[in-house]
């Protein structure tokens, strides 16, 4: 696999090159936004790793003109600045993923895999290529964070904002406590707590709000999302 890392500064570059090669994979450095563009535009790569503090543009501008000409390649974003609007202006900008500075090595790999698995969803997957998924007339933009249905907002929390996602990516698929436990709020199942329940009821009660029920509680089982 080839990587493009478009990055100033010298000891980051270096470290990300070094860790890089040693995991298998073949680097080329470019330091500035124009030699950036110019190999990302020339040469095939498949990820362009893009700083967005260059010395003669913006990464953001860099990231916008790759995806004027076309380019598919994706691209993340790694940059000091991590405020939420320069986030949601790099992923509009055509980023795929955003990782601010400083970050551990190994979850610049986790995320590289993570937009590869996004990318390469099977046709038909609710998934789409910019990250959106689409189910019936629920739609969830993660660039924005909004979630819809027939195209009306829904307020969510985040938690509901998860468990909604985690059904969205499996429509028809039932989804045990356990997994909604372990995905959602990241431990193990436990028995003496209701929340799992508590979150689908609030969320059940939102969406049916705004058309028929979607969200069925397979009872003993788990949920699913039926639309």
């Amino acid at each position: 696999m080839k990587i493009l890392i478009i990055e100033d500064e010298v000891e980051l570059a270096g470290a990300l090159h070094r860790g890089l090669t040693q995991e298998g994979f073949k680097v080329t450095l470019a330091t500035d936004g124009a030699t950036g563009l110019e190999l990302a535009s020339s040469l095939a790569f498949d990820f362009v790793l893009l700083d967005v503090n260059l010395p003669d543009m913006s990464g953001f501008d860099v990231c916008a003109r790759l995806r004027t000409t076309g380019l598919a390649t994706p691209i993340i974003m790694v940059t000091a600045r991590d405020e939420v609007a320069d986030r949601i202006r790099g992923l509009k900008g055509g980023a795929d993923d955003y990782l601010p500075k400083p970050f551990a090595f190994e979850e610049l790999l986790a995320r590289m895999d993570a937009v590869k698995r996004r990318i390469e969803r099977p046709s038909g997957s609710p998934i789409q290529a910019d990250g959106s998924v689409s189910v019936g007339d629920l739609h969830f933009d993660p660039r924005t964070m909004v979630l819809t249905r027939a195209g009306t907002p829904l307020q969510l929390t985040v938690k509901e904002m998860g468990v909604l996602r985690l059904l969205m990516e499996s429509p028809g698929t039932v989804i045990s406590r356990t997994e909604i436990l372990r995905q959602v709020w990241g431990v193990e199942d436990d028995p003496l707590t209701n929340i799992v329940e508590v979150y689908l009821s609030r969320l059940r009660r939102k969406l049916h709000a705004l058309g028929p029920p979607v969200v069925e509680n397979v009872r003993g089982f788990g949920y699913r999302l039926t639309a």
